[in-house]
């Protein structure tokens, strides 16, 4: 496993010593007659980097909880900074000084960088936000996460920023809520909870936000790293603790540590490869039965500015390049969600185009809804006035694609990421369209999922059907596309065999 780029650029420091800032002892949490947490025990000491690593469902999400007040543990012990601590609610672990910054983007994108960092923190007056105020806090808060020579402006709209400086505006913001801002003497947050910081971010975004992490570590902030991203890992924590079934299964150095271990540890199995052959034609799929998609020079009102290409049945297309460089914006013109000024698209598959958003929460599903009910949402038929025939075709999905569920009437918003993702594909596959259009398949889920996932992709493609495929795991596209093609600044390179390609050479190509 190659450590991400950038890595070799963090400071040489130490792993920290001394006693633990937090400790977490005996946590026992129970939803009904299914144990969620049994006995964990977990410590993070100040100036560290901690990792908390498992498959979907192995309890992290439910720790997490607990340490930022927002689920009651049926049993356990806490101690922050050497004293008890038992946080009611979430604005009594801010207090604290424990704050999160979550996967799921919380940004007000309508409102100004400041608002967004004091939100719910506003001095006031008489009524009145204290502007000056404010902007204080605001600029103490976001110079501990951009360091010297680089500043974010406080009175644009968060919705025009980048990605990568989106990320760095909700970190500033938690620490702003654990009193890190507050104070002139520096950082008073004791712990940041980190949830898959890197999980919408290129490799270069993720190597300068990585920076920042260690500067705040270097502050003697404690860190706690929620990831499914090994090699962030091992490139950047001094230890990690793996959870599996609610037990601890592992602990150590991740650095020492063989990743085929920590793989073991969460997966309590060997990792079973997906099946897949080497890239390029040699696959031996059936590109000759004819092209089911034409793209020709097409382009967005920002980006893509140019793409050209073919796809053919049988084929998996990778589409690489870094955040920003127009990928989503590509499948979104392709699958007619958004207006083309230039080029056009022909579509020559019967059975038409569908797309798997890379925002499950915000498009791809309706979480409030029954698994069911996504799965026959595209197409509903007599299933409206047939709740038992409903009730049947979510459960053949559940059982098609291994989904985790307790029945199909269960709501999609309670499910892993995972699974989630396996609702949507679901509905796609029931539709059985020619072309698929994937953005992002294993954004934040667990190791076995992702392995399950690119797996599907592939017997897809045996199976006739077309995928355009979008990932920033390099590795995903490496090994499981026919052809790849690089989109950098807005231009699609031609695709090439995906035997010509090499991690490092696909990044070396987008950054360039």
């Amino acid at each position: 496993m190659t450590s991400p780029p950038g890595a070799a650029s963090s400071p040489p420091e130490a792993a920290a010593s001394g006693p633990p800032v937090l400790e977490i002892a005996g946590a026992e949490k129970s939803f009904g007659a299914v144990a969620v947490l049994r006995g964990v025990s977990l410590s993070v000491r100040r100036g560290e980097i901690h990792a908390l690593l498992g498959e979907n469902g192995a309890g992290k999400s439910t720790l997490m909880r607990i340490l930022l007040g927002a689920e009651s543990a049926d049993r356990c012990q806490m101690k922050l900074a050497g004293e008890p601590y038992a946080p009611p609610g979430p604005g009594a672990a801010q207090r604290a000084g424990v704050v999160m910054v979550p996967q799921e983007r919380t940004l007000c994108l309508h409102l100004t960088v400041l608002e967004n960092v004091v939100l719910g923190l506003e001095p006031a007056r008489a009524g009145f936000v204290r502007r000056g105020a404010a902007r204080e806090i605001a600029e103490r808060a976001l110079g501990l996460v951009t360091g010297v020579g680089r500043r974010i402006p406080l009175d644009v709209r968060a919705g025009s920023l980048s990605v990568a400086d989106q990320q760095l505006v909700e970190i500033a913001r938690a620490l702003a809520q654990g009193g890190a801002a507050t104070r002139e003497d520096g950082l008073s947050a004791k712990v940041l909870v980190l949830d898959e910081p890197t999980a919408s971010l290129g490799q270069d975004d993720a190597a300068r936000l990585f920076t920042r992490v260690h500067a705040l570590k270097a502050a003697g902030l404690a860190v706690v790293l929620v990831t499914h991203f090994l090699a962030d890992v091992r490139a950047h924590a001094d230890r990690y603790t793996v959870l599996r079934d609610g037990t601890v299964k592992g602990e150590g150095d991740p650095k020492v540590t063989p990743p085929e271990q920590i793989v073991r540890e969460m997966l309590g199995r060997e990792l079973e490869a997906a099946r897949v052959e080497p890239g390029g034609d040699a696959r031996g799929a059936p590109h000759d039965e004819g092209v089911l998609l034409d793209v020709n020079a097409l382009g967005g009102c920002d980006r893509p500015r140019s793409a050209t290409f073919v796809l053919r049945r049988g084929e998996v297309l990778g589409i690489a390049g870094l955040v920003g460089s127009g990928r989503t914006e590509l499948l979104r013109l392709i699958a007619g969600l958004d207006a083309s000024i230039q080029g056009t698209v022909r579509v020559r598959a019967d059975k038409g185009v569908g797309l798997l958003s890379e925002d499950r929460g915000g498009e791809g599903l309706m979480l409030s809804r029954s698994i069911a009910e996504n799965v026959t949402l595209s197409r509903r038929g007599s299933f409206v006035s047939r709740p038992s025939a409903l009730f049947a075709e979510g459960a053949r999905w559940i059982a098609e694609l291994s989904i985790k569920a307790s029945s199909p009437a269960q709501s999609a918003g309670e499910l892993s990421g995972g699974n989630q993702q396996k609702v949507q594909l679901a509905r796609l596959l029931r539709e059985d369209y020619d072309v698929l259009l994937i953005d992002e398949p294993t954004r934040g889920i667990d190791v076995a999922s992702k392995t399950q996932v690119l797996a599907l992709v592939r017997e897809l493609a045996r199976r006739g059907k077309g995928i355009v495929l979008v990932s920033s795991q390099l590795d995903e596209l490496v090994s499981t596309c026919d052809r790849i093609a690089v989109l950098r600044r807005g231009e699609l390179d031609a695709p090439r065999p995906a035997s010509e390609w090499t991690e490092e050479r696909l990044l070396l190509e987008a950054s360039s």
